[in-house]
């Protein structure tokens, strides 16, 4: 059995395909690729094939990963052709390599977004104000319920520019199997805290990174 790990990207059309039906496309791109993909065993096997970190439906990205296991030892741009012959449109895969670091390595997340909006002073003063309180409560969902979290120790602006169209911003979150936050969770602390309106779009995972912030491959 031969462990491989793919990087692959989804965006335009593809970033509308929830994670469970992920799941179901990649079965059938499996199967169209003639790949000797290996199967679980028991009473009712399936290809074998898992996806570190799940997308929130309608983000992009250009850094998701997918761990699965060929019976055979083929070459890595063979293998990675023949998944993109059949992949749908707005999917593609950019590189195969071997499995190195397990799952639970993943640490954190890098995203990029845009906020539009047509007040781009008005809402980068809001943004650094928000920025400067000494905590960000939000609530979020768990499996236990609500729960009202400080989101501000946890994440990192890599940047924030004014631009033709609103704020341009990237940041880095927590993620993984512990903690794992995505940008929404900024998004609703901004609309509390101001009334300007804005609409966040253009929405990108640009990277999955260890504690130590290197790609986590």
């Amino acid at each position: 059995m031969i462990r491989l790990r793919a990087v692959f990207e989804k965006k335009d059309r593809a970033r509308y395909i929830s994670h469970l039906d992920l799941n179901r496309c990649m079965l059938r791109i499996f199967r169209r690729s003639g790949l000797p993909i290996w199967y679980t065993e028991g009473f009712h096997p399936h290809p074998y094939y898992s996806f570190a970190l799940a997308l929130s439906l309608g983000y992009e990205s250009s850094c998701e990963i997918m761990d699965f296991n060929l019976n055979e030892n083929l070459p890595f741009d063979e293998v990675r052709d023949r998944l993109n012959n059949v992949m749908p449109d707005g999917m593609r895969i950019l590189s195969v390599s071997e499995q190195k670091l397990k799952i639970t390595a993943i640490a954190k997340a890098e995203y990029s977004f845009l906020l539009e909006t047509d007040d781009a002073d008005g809402l980068y003063s809001a943004i650094q104000e928000l920025l400067s309180l000494p905590e960000i409560l939000i609530e979020k969902k768990t499996k236990k319920g609500l729960k009202t979290v400080n989101i501000k120790p946890d994440m990192e602006i890599l940047s924030c520019e004014r631009s033709n169209k609103g704020i341009e911003m990237s940041m880095r979150l927590p993620a993984g199997t512990q903690t794992n936050y995505n940008p929404s969770l900024f998004f609703e602390a901004l609309k509390k805290h101001t009334s300007l309106p804005f609409y966040e779009s253009q929405i990108r995972r640009t990277a999955i990174l260890c504690e130590n912030n290197e790609k986590f491959s």
